[in-house]
């Protein structure tokens, strides 16, 4: 596992579009996925620590931000031969155990992990009702551990994006494993 950072925040960088199969056998596109506020865009697996150790959190702020007119929905573009936890069929069996609020889709490809420019998991991108990027940071301050009352980064980011349309000035990097490429 190599722990990588997220870079700073492209401002207004538009989103990418993709047509990508989710876990439950349906194909989605951008468009397909935006919310009347925003969207915000995870690239997660099933086999990382620190998804594994956040995951419940990301289920939280994402039902709350629902409610706020953003959508959400993650990605998984590991890899799946170098950790069999990150097959499809894993993928829906995590979706299910955790019932996940949010579609989860394969990119076999990694082609929409690269237009992104996704380094790690977890990787969050959020954009406003316009698709264009207002965040591109942590989920909380607690990173790996629960620590209660952590400042909610992602989900004030959103929320505010959800209501203003821009998000906030600073912004502190992700940090996860590495995505496992393709040879």
């Amino acid at each position: 596992m190599v722990r990588t950072e997220t870079p700073v925040c492209d401002y207004n960088q538009p989103a990418v579009d993709f047509n990508l199969k989710g876990v439950d056998e349906n194909f989605y596109s951008l468009n397909s996925l935006k919310g009347q506020n925003g969207l915000l865009v995870m690239f997660i697996c099933n086999h990382c620590p620190y998804v594994k150790s956040v995951i419940h959190r990301i289920i939280r702020d994402t039902t709350e931000l629902k409610g706020l007119g953003v959508n959400s929905v993650a990605i998984m573009s590991n890899d799946p031969t170098e950790y069999q936890e990150d097959s499809f069929d894993n993928m829906k069996k995590i979706a299910i155990e955790m019932n996940f609020p949010f579609p989860y889709l394969i990119d076999e490809t990694q082609e929409i992990a690269r237009s992104y420019g996704a380094v790690c998991t977890p990787d969050f991108f959020g954009y406003n009702k316009d698709l264009v990027l207002q965040y591109r940071g942590r989920l909380d301050e607690s990173r790996k551990e629960t620590v209660h009352d952590a400042r909610r980064d992602l989900f004030e980011a959103m929320k505010n994006i959800a209501l203003t349309g821009i998000g906030p000035k600073d912004q502190i990097p992700s940090m996860g494993c590495s995505i496992k490429w393709l040879d």
